[in-house]
């Protein structure tokens, strides 16, 4: 299945995920240290829905944030 929105084009994209250790200052700790960091993915929120296209309707890969802000018209 596709991770791309038909309507604006949103992929997933590419962060890090930091793994810390140890008690923040402002709680009365030393600090945080980080002990690692890897590669993960952040994913759209894809939603498979049908939506008026022309004279007929058809099932798109929407993202929910097109379909809150109106770009699709449900069918």
């Amino acid at each position: 299945m596709s991770y791309r929105c038909d309507i604006c084009g949103k992929e997933p994209s590419f962060g890090n995920s930091i793994i810390r250790r140890g008690l923040a200052k402002k709680k009365g700790g030393v600090g945080q240290k980080i002990t690692g960091i890897s590669r993960r993915l952040f994913r759209p929120n894809i939603q498979r829905i049908r939506v008026k296209v022309g004279g007929g309707v058809r099932h798109l890969r929407v993202c929910s944030r097109c379909i809150k802000g109106g770009k699709v018209q449900k069918g």
